[in-house]
């Protein structure tokens, strides 16, 4: 053994060449069959939520909604202050028309977990998490 391969390097003859590379297994397909996007240099988890952020620009340019923040962190404490858990929301912002802030989840299928924080957010912090389809 060679002292490149006991280090994990990889020589060139170990290269892949391209007829192997387009014979590789394609990528497993993921859990929520979102695809990701990239608007303005921000990657998105879907589709979905990427719309979303195209329509809150257009309403921030509007007018109609300020403040706009992606992936917002709230801390949920317990009642000692000691940190539960982080809820990280796709969305919140400030609604002139509703006259009103508020926190938007872009969701096509609710787990168990994001169901719970979201009723954590409505108990501890009194922000009720919206969830947009």
């Amino acid at each position: 053994m060679t002292s490149t391969q006991a280090r994990g390097l990889v020589r060139t003859s170990d290269r892949m060449s391209a007829a192997e590379f387009r014979a590789r297994p394609a990528e497993k397909p993921r859990k929520y069959r979102n695809k990701p996007l990239v608007i303005d240099g921000i990657r998105f988890a879907s589709k979905r939520e990427a719309a979303y952020f195209a329509e809150l620009k257009l309403r921030e340019k509007a007018g109609e909604v300020g403040g706009v923040e992606l992936q917002p962190r709230f801390p949920i404490l317990s009642e000692k202050g000691e940190v539960i858990c982080v809820y990280v929301a796709d969305f919140a912002f400030f609604d002139h028309s509703q006259d009103r802030f508020r926190v938007v989840d872009v969701k096509g299928v609710e787990t168990p977990v994001f169901k719970l924080k979201r009723k954590l957010m409505l108990a501890l912090k009194g922000i009720d998490v919206e969830v947009a389809r």
